[in-house]
């Protein structure tokens, strides 16, 4: 018998290629998450200034399956 215990199988998020460090990163801080939102934002209006409004429309776009989901999770019983 040993004396450490084996460590759980890692989850789908952390074993995706971008996802996973970044979930990872965040467990270990909190402020993280700020940091990639600042970073998000800061690259969507990067995005505006370069291709013009049409970008907020991709982005909005790219966002109806995020908020599908979130409105199913929250009216999940």
């Amino acid at each position: 018998m040993s004396l450490s215990e084996p460590l759980p199988a890692p989850g789908l998020m952390s074993r995706l290629p971008l996802i996973g460090p970044i979930s990872r990163a965040v467990g270990r801080d909190i402020d993280l998450i700020f940091y990639l939102l600042v970073i998000a934002l800061t690259v969507l209006v990067l995005a505006i200034k370069t291709w013009g409004i049409m970008v907020l429309t991709l982005t909005a776009l790219a966002l109806v399956p995020v908020m599908f989901i979130i409105f199913v999770w929250i009216t999940w019983p």
